[in-house]
Formats: C-alpha cells, sequence, structure tokens
C-alpha cells in the first residue's frame, strides 16, 4: 500500500494539556487504562486495521500506545451544526478587516502561495463557494485551482487514472470513523509529497489528531470562510527561511496633480520616523520620480538597476542598491531620466517588489499616474491600496474607475483607502468631502488641508513636513495615515509631556463624556 501522506510523530508534551478531559475514579485507575476493542473499518482487514478512535461519550478514547482518560458526559463532542462555525468566522472577519489572513499562534502573516496545482473536491454548496472565491484571491494568483463537485470517494477515483497535485482540498461530512475510512483510501492513490487538507463536520481534537497521525497537513471545520482556507494553504507553504514578509502599501493618484507622490513620501516618513518602523520606498515613477529631490538624494544605481536584472536581486545586492535615508528609512530613487525608453515586463515589477518585501516589514510603492499592465498588477497584488484624490469631478471619476477594478480583482480584502489631498482652495468650487464618499462608497480615510507655504518650503528644502512644519494640521495628518495603514500605535512617551506628545488617533473613543 502506497501511504502518500506518511504518519508524522507528534510533539512529546502534545497530550499534557487534555489531561483534564476526564476524571479517572480512584476503581478505574487501579484497574489500569481502559482499551476498547477495535474494530474493522469498512473494506478492511482484521490484519490491517488500526486502533480508531472512540468518538461517542462516554466510552473511553484510546490512541494507539497512548490510553486516554475516560470522557465525562460534559466532555462529550459537540454535533456540529449546519452553517455554523464561529471560528472561522471569527478567523475570516478579522482577516478581512486587517487584509491579512491569521496563521497559526494568531499572528498576521502575509500569506504567498507557489505556483502549484490545488484540486478541491467539495461536497456542500457553501464550501465550492468559498473555494472559487478562494481561488480567484491575489494571495492564490500563481497558484491554479481546479474546483469538483464531490468528496474523498470523487478523488479517490479521479486520481486512480491521473496524477495527483501538490495540494488536495477534500470534504467529507460524514461520521469520524467513515471519515478516516475514506482518508485511507485517499492516501492509496496519492503520489508522494502530496499535502491533503481535510474538511469534515465533526469540531473535535481526538480526530484532528488521529487525521494528523495519518499524515493529513490540516483539518478544517465546515462551513468554510475564503480567508481561512487562503490562510490554511499559505501556512502549508511558508517558506521557513524567510521570517517575515513586509506588507506592500501602494499609492497612486486619482489624476496628475494630486500629490499622491508627497503623501506617500510623509507617510513613510512618519511610520518610520513617529512609529519607530523600519520602512523602504520604492520609486515606480521612472521618467519623472522625485522621491530622490524629496529626501535630498542623488543615488547613482536604484529601482531602475533592480528592474533592469530581477533575477540576480539578494539581499547583498539589494542593500548595495538603496539609499538609507534616516536609521529606519531606505529609498529606491527613480532614475527621473528621459534618454530611455522604460519597457519593463509586468513580471520585473512583481518579482522586485517581492524582493523588496522581504527586506523591511513595510514597503511604500510611489506609483506615478498612467495604466498599464504591471500597474494594474501591482495593484491588485499589493497588500493595502491608497488612492489620493482632489476634491474635483475627474478625480472622482478616475477614483471610481480605480476603486470599482481593485474590488473586483481583490473580493477577499478591505477596499482601498481614499485620501482626500488639497481641501480647501480659496476659490476653487469643491465637492464636499461626504457627498465625495458617498459617490465612491468609501469613506475618506484622511482630509489633508491646501497648505501651499508649508509644503512649497518643505518641497524646496528637501525636508519632509514633519521636519518643516511639524505643528502643522498635514504634519497631524500624516502621521494619523501613518499609524492607519501600518496598524500600529505611536509609543508612548515617558514623562509629563506624554499626554501632550504622543497623541494616539484612538485616544478619543474612550473619553468619557461628561
Amino acid at each position: 500500500m502506497s501511504n502518500a501522506f506518511a504518519p508524522q510523530p507528534f510533539d512529546e508534551f502534545d497530550d499534557e494539556f487534555d489531561l483534564d478531559m476526564g476524571y479517572v475514579t480512584p476503581e478505574a485507575a487501579a484497574a489500569g487504562p481502559v482499551v476498547d476493542e477495535p474494530a474493522a473499518f469498512p473494506g478492511e482487514s482484521p490484519a490491517d486495521q488500526r486502533p480508531p478512535l472512540q468518538f461517542t461519550p462516554p466510552a473511553v478514547a484510546a490512541l494507539p500506545a497512548e490510553p486516554a482518560a475516560p470522557l465525562r458526559e460534559a466532555d462529550a463532542p459537540v454535533p456540529a451544526v449546519a452553517g455554523f462555525n464561529p471560528v472561522g468566522e471569527l478567523v475570516a472577519g478579522a482577516a478581512s478587516a486587517f487584509s491579512a489572513p491569521t496563521l497559526s499562534g494568531g499572528h498576521t502573516a502575509e500569506v504567498s502561495v507557489p505556483r502549484i496545482a490545488i484540486h478541491v473536491f467539495a461536497e456542500r454548496q457553501d464550501t465550492l463557494a468559498a473555494a472559487e472565491r478562494a481561488g480567484q484571491d491575489r494571495r492564490l494568483s500563481r497558484a491554479t485551482t481546479q474546483i469538483r463537485v464531490g468528496g474523498v470517494a470523487a478523488a479517490v477515483e479521479a486520481y486512480q487514472h491521473e496524477p495527483t497535485p501538490p495540494l488536495i482540498v477534500v470534504e467529507c461530512m460524514k461520521d469520524p470513523q467513515t471519515l478516516l475510512w475514506e482518508v485511507d483510501q485517499l492516501a492509496e492513490v496519492c503520489d508522494a509529497g502530496t499535502k491533503v487538507v481535510v474538511v469534515g463536520a465533526t469540531n473535535d481534537i481526538l480526530l484532528f489528531r488521529e487525521l494528523m497521525r495519518r499524515g493529513v497537513s490540516e483539518y478544517l471545520v465546515a462551513p468554510l470562510q475564503p480567508l481561512q482556507l487562503i490562510a490554511a494553504i499559505g501556512g502549508l507553504f511558508a517558506d521557513p527561511a524567510q521570517p517575515f514578509v513586509g506588507r506592500s502599501i501602494a499609492f497612486v493618484g486619482a489624476r496628475g496633480g494630486t500629490g499622491s507622490s508627497s503623501v506617500a513620501h510623509n507617510t513613510a516618513y512618519a511610520m518610520s520616523e513617529r512609529i519607530g518602523a523600519n520602512t523602504v520606498i520604492v520609486d515606480y515613477d521612472l521618467p519623472f520620480g522625485t522621491a530622490g529631490l524629496d529626501f535630498n538624494q542623488d543615488p547613482l544605481s536604484g529601482v531602475a538597476d533592480a528592474l533592469s536584472q530581477p533575477d540576480r536581486l539578494d539581499p547583498l545586492l539589494l542593500d548595495r542598491m538603496m539609499v538609507r535615508c534616516t536609521d529606519k528609512l531606505s529609498l529606491f530613487a527613480a532614475p527621473a531620466t528621459l534618454d530611455v525608453d522604460w519597457d519593463i515586463s509586468p513580471e520585473a515589477f512583481e518579482e522586485v517588489t517581492t524582493q523588496i518585501r522581504s527586506t523591511a516589514p513595510f514597503v511604500v510603492l510611489d506609483l506615478p499616474h498612467l495604466w498599464s499592465g504591471w500597474m494594474r498588477r501591482t495593484l491588485i497584488a499589493a497588500d493595502e491600496v491608497v488612492i489620493v484624490a482632489t476634491p474635483d469631478l475627474a478625480s472622482l471619476r478616475n477614483a471610481k474607475n480605480m476603486i470599482d477594478l481593485i474590488k473586483q480583482g481583490r473580493p477577499n480584502d478591505a477596499p482601498p483607502r481614499l485620501v482626500l489631498n488639497q481641501v480647501g482652495v480659496p476659490g476653487r468650487p469643491e465637492i464636499p468631502a461626504k457627498d465625495f464618499g458617498a459617490a465612491l462608497g468609501v469613506h475618506p480615510s484622511l482630509i489633508i488641508p491646501f497648505d501651499p507655504k508649508t509644503f512649497g518650503a518643505a518641497a524646496n528644502n528637501g525636508q519632509m513636513i514633519l521636519d518643516a512644519g511639524a505643528k502643522s494640521k498635514a504634519a497631524e495628518a500624516f502621521q494619523t495615515l501613518a499609524q492607519i495603514v501600518s496598524r500600529r500605535e505611536l509609543p508612548m512617551i515617558a514623562g509629563p509631556k506624554a499626554k501632550a506628545e504622543s497623541k494616539s488617533m484612538f485616544s478619543g473613543l474612550f473619553k468619557k463624556k461628561s
């Protein structure tokens, strides 16, 4: 028998957390552990029997070579209720709010799935819908997802005549004993190295452990949420050599002249200086980029060199190409020259962005106001998108087109954030912020007032607004936007001035009303 996903040993301390599952009477302790006689599964000879688990209370649950205490009536597994999965809904809701799936340990991480084939065999309609929506997600864009109707039996029949893909997701809503038997049948037709995710109806730790012993990679309880499935798949293919993958935050202007680059640079500076997070700015406006001017830098190399040789990039080469503006802020500047016709493939932009994300927790992408294949892919692949607009009709039209396209390409992510810039220009008719947001279906995350004096002085001196006008409303706005896109609070400052200097964006939520 070819058991493709062979049993895996458990850690010795795993079962110490289940010692309070039931109370063992002195009589039972004196008599020794009670072990049920194994029953043969359908189609299994007595010689091939595996000692099964007893899933119904109050009988004793016996694991191979690991007898357990008898279960009390109150410890009985709770039967699965169709359509009810509070844990899955909670995980998916939190992940949707933060645009990042929650992986094991409660940590949010950016999922990166390699170019693999994924086959899904589902029985329920809601599982089919969740798998289809997950397959359209940006995190699985490199993978090829094939969805079929049918459970484990359909998978066994299919793989008798075709090779198995790297990952199989099968659903079985039957009782645990039948589920284990069907998993054994699937193992006989699976190739070596195939990962298997099982979706079942029983939320039981004993069933989970037995499936893990038989080599199943993950067990999920139906009904599934798309982000829950994406997080499970991403966890199976996480690269242990990379401790983290930085979040990419793309800034784009709804039209030319909205100040998208200034907003991106000042927000990145606030993230590094006020929040203390290592940040990298990537200026993808190759012919007209202003990141070097804004930070008073004139690097010899930059993002253009990286785009010309994406296959040769490594951490050492990336470090040489970056310019360190401050201790926590680095810059990939654009060449800002018209001597070259920049005809670069979308794959090069994708590869360079992926490589840069491994260098810092936050990567700010300063995107130009143009439309091309790589722009579309970069916006959809970014972990967060910030659209900068001015309160006029052209910005409203273009922002709506962008938001609609991004929502369609990112069905499981939060919508793009909207920043209204240059609000309050004297003598200029403007669309009110409330009406602007209502027309787009997105409430503005931030409104930056028109302040030509502060912005002009900062631009001419190669400074950021936090340095040129630390007490201005624009500086406060960038500090707030940095907290929003980084999802981090400002560090607390010790001393009598702490209350005045460390202003939190959430501080007003908990003030007592008089």
